[in-house]
């Protein structure tokens, strides 16, 4: 079983942001505690360059949205994750914190995964960027977030045959509950989602899918969330605590075609891709070392030497990239990483743009279906002469409905309201444009491709960045 914390991080007085997260990921990566940097696993960033990298993710971020908070600005998250001693093994540990870490920031933010062996009990130190990967949003700690990682905590342990605390205990920011035993782990939720993939096929509707499901001996029960019962089983489970894939939208998502999601027993398939996604980020440019930083912050010995030639590599893995890119001068690559990037903003914002409609259209059917389901009511308390006991009496029916008309009041609408056939060929029209514009991912690891080969290329010719800062103020 695992306890966990979210921490915010701040510069702190006296430390620039690069400063800090170096002081912070430098302590996580520390190779005493992880055995020389066995167990220490990333996420869309690379662990020597991590703080660098996260650094000039909130350089983009401050670029485009022009947005800046200073001192009380949040610059990454801590999580921490401890295990039960004797419970688990390094290589589980880190496995279960990568997931974590993932599952949490739904693969939207860039993330160091760090278990530290040099203690009783094996632990993990997870940093995380506060600043998405298309560099546009920051995270916000959002209420009872702690709740949320616990959650998604205990599943993993179950899922990976760990005990997990039954009844947590609230605690003054440290962890979670005590230490409970070593109880068999429950697999009911491994074993429903199996079902659910299984019987997921694009074109079913939702009336067949739960059919399909009834056919596999689940039972299920209606209620402000559905929940299922495995055959034999003796609880039933919330669908809001099967994980993001298994929420009503995303099944919807799924059985349209809309969201593709691999089946559990896909593990072989899965190894492929990540070594296969390994091989091509190695040909990526990457950002240099700032040897001078690292030396100041206390490496010595044989680093200075390995980052040299780290650097030596990374800098002739820029210069390929230009060439197999067609890019012969330095005005070439200024105009492409330009145009790269604008073509990444206007796509972003046309897909953002879509996303707002779309979700609009979610709202708005959902109050025209509340709205005629309960119009008959209204007229009926109408009738009554608005009384009183009338609305105590159908007093669901009647909010429903009064709430139904405050927002249409709110949006403007006057006359004759849009028929929910119409919005849904508007939601499906929309659908088709946004993937017709293409991925985003892509358009966004692009244009970190040539800004990062951009910012190579200018510390090659120029020097540091703060170098060349003093250089252009020169220049001025």
């Amino acid at each position: 079983m695992a306890t966990t914390t979210l921490i915010p991080l701040h510069t702190g007085k006296g430390r620039t942001v690069a400063t800090a997260l170096g002081q912070t990921t430098d302590y996580m990566k520390n190779p005493e505690k992880t055995d020389g940097g066995e167990w220490v696993s990333t996420y869309e960033c690379d662990a020597l360059t991590v703080d660098a990298e996260f650094a000039f993710s909130k350089n983009q971020y401050a670029a485009i949205t022009g947005r800046d908070q200073g001192q009380h600005d949040v610059i990454a998250y801590h999580l921490r994750q401890a295990f039960k001693p004797g419970e688990i093994d390094p290589a589980m540990a880190n496995k279960i914190g990568y997931e974590l870490a993932l599952s949490f920031t739904k693969g939207k933010y860039a993330f160091v995964c760090c278990t530290h062996v040099d203690k009783q009990h094996i632990h993990n130190h997870i940093a995380i960027s506060s600043v998405s990967l298309d560099c546009t949003r920051k995270f916000r700690n959002f209420y009872n977030s702690s709740f949320a990682i616990r959650r998604i905590s205990d599943q993993l342990c179950v899922m990976n045959g760990l005990s997990i605390v039954e009844e947590p205990k609230k605690s003054k920011g440290k962890n979670y509950g005590k230490w409970q035993g070593d109880g068999k782990p429950a697999t009911g939720r491994e074993k429903l989602c199996d079902i659910i993939d299984d019987n997921i096929i694009i074109g079913r509707t939702l009336t067949e899918f739960f059919s399909a499901l009834k056919r596999a001996g689940v039972e299920i029960k209606n209620g402000k969330q559905l929940a299922f019962k495995l055959p034999g089983a003796k609880r039933f489970f919330r669908q809001d605590t099967l994980g993001d894939n298994y929420s009503a939208d995303a099944i919807r998502e799924r059985l349209s075609g809309a969201r593709v999601v691999e089946k559990r027993n896909a593990a072989e398939g899965d190894a492929e891709r990540k070594t296969a996604a390994y091989a091509a980020s190695q040909n990526r440019p990457k950002l240099l070392i700032d040897i001078e930083e690292k030396l100041r912050q206390g490496y010595g010995g044989g680093f200075e030497q390995w980052a040299t030639i780290e650097n030596l590599k990374q800098k002739a893995k820029t210069l390929i990239f230009l060439k197999e890119n067609g890019i012969g001068t330095y005005e070439e690559l200024v105009k492409k990483e330009s145009t790269v990037s604008a073509e990444y903003a206007k796509l972003s914002n046309e897909v953002n743009r879509i996303d707002t409609r779309l979700a609009e259209i979610k709202v708005l059917q959902k109050y025209i279906g509340q709205y005629s389901k309960t119009r008959d009511d209204w007229a009926a308390y109408k009738r009554s002469g608005w009384d009183s006991a009338f609305f105590e009496a159908n007093r669901a029916e009647l909010t429903l409905h009064k709430a139904a008309k405050n927002y249409f009041d709110e949006q403007g609408f006057k006359g004759k309201l849009p028929s929910i056939s119409t919005l849904k060929q508007e939601y499906a029209t929309l659908l088709t444009e946004k993937k017709s514009l293409g991925s985003v991912k892509a358009a966004r690891e692009k244009m970190i491709d040539w800004a990062t080969a951009k910012n190579t290329t200018d510390s090659i010719l120029f020097g540091s960045p703060q170098r060349q800062k003093s250089r252009d103020r020169d220049a001025r």
